[in-house]
């Protein structure tokens, strides 16, 4: 019996070590034979043009918005006055101030000569040392009281101030957030001023559109209506986040030298090339991913066995990546089957297509 028994587990443990070193099963894969580049086509988009550079200007206290001073399309300078609150509590509080320091200061000049007083009586052996301490303690309380008068007077200055609103650079109005005699918060825009110094190309694209745009490519602007007026730009800016009712990114383009007539606006047109995004097409249920990497399973024509070859991708969709790097022409890889596969695994081709 134990011979038997010792003979049945010398079987089973043979037969886990051959399970163990069986090679992986052949599967059987759909495949493509690469074929040349093919060029993409162009891609167009409509949108407006804005200034690279815009900034709200807001009030840093609240109040009673006593005058808006420009408007939509108004021309600003630095320096200049937008708008104004009404000013009549900030001037009160510091009307108050100024009473109060002068009051100090009276105070104080009163100490001062009390001290005096102390000092020289205190020489003459006339007064006592408590009394002289006494007036010095005095006339140093008094000019702490002088001195916080003062810091009042300012903060109470600049908070006049902040009732004026200025603009801060050379800029075109391009949005008005409140009217006079709307009482406004602290931070509120009352002014959207968009400066000078950039203009951006500006455009609301779906997610597909925006993947399928190369990195780093040209993009054509020309102007609606007049597409003699051009100009050239770099995505330099994509939302992060669609828009929850249209489902679309917004997508800034940074423009370089844009002619004059590209006013802020204006409607424009954009497009990126197809020579732009020429490369080798595959379906993208042929890439496998494997942390950061993307990649394809290559067959070896004469093994039957495959490898993983990491790609550039240029762009995607659901149906379809373009490889800028990574292939060569007649290169077989696996379409279909791919997620089960191994480095060296043997295949079977369910059957070629040229692509």
């Amino acid at each position: 019996m134990l011979a038997l028994l010792g003979g049945v587990a010398l079987a089973s443990a043979g037969c886990r070590k051959e399970a163990e070193t069986a090679p992986p099963p052949i599967r059987t894969v759909r495949t493509l034979t690469v074929e040349p580049p093919r060029q993409a086509a162009d891609i167009s988009f409509t949108g407006h043009i804005e200034a690279q550079d815009q900034v709200s200007l807001s009030f840093r206290i609240g109040g009673r918005l006593a005058e808006r001073a420009v408007g939509v399309g108004a021309t600003v300078a630095e320096g200049e006055v937008v708008a104004r609150l009404d000013p009549e509590n900030e001037l009160n509080e510091l009307r108050s101030a100024r009473s109060a320091l002068t009051a100090a200061q009276s105070a104080l000049r009163k100490a001062e000569n009390q001290y005096e007083r102390q000092s020289h009586l205190l020489a003459r052996g006339i007064t006592s040392q408590a009394d002289f301490e006494a007036a010095e303690q005095a006339r140093i309380a008094a000019r702490a009281q002088v001195d916080a008068a003062q810091a009042r007077v300012r903060a109470d200055e600049d908070i006049v101030g902040f009732t004026t609103l200025k603009a801060d650079a050379p800029g075109v109005v391009t949005r008005v957030g409140a009217e006079p005699a709307e009482v406004v918060a602290a931070g509120r825009m009352i002014v959207q001023l968009a400066r000078r110094d950039g203009r951006d190309a500006v455009f609301e694209l779906p997610a597909e559109v925006i993947r399928s745009l190369p990195n780093d490519a040209t993009v054509h602007v020309a102007l609606a209506g007049e597409p003699a007026a051009t100009a050239r730009g770099h995505v330099r800016e994509v939302a992060p986040q669609a828009d929850p009712v249209t489902r679309t990114f917004r997508v800034r383009v940074g423009l370089s030298s844009p002619p004059p007539s590209f006013r802020l606006g204006t409607a424009v047109t954009g497009s990126v090339r197809g020579s732009e995004m020429s490369g080798i097409a595959i379906p993208a249920s042929a890439l496998t991913r494997r942390g950061q990497d993307t990649g394809v399973w290559v067959v070896d024509p004469s093994a039957l066995t495959v490898s993983l070859r990491k790609l550039d991708i240029l762009s995607s969709d659901p149906a379809t990546a373009l490889v800028a790097k990574g292939l060569a022409l007649g290169d077989v890889v696996v379409t279909a089957g791919a997620n089960l596969l191994k480095e060296g695994q043997r295949v079977r081709l369910s059957g070629a297509e040229a692509r």
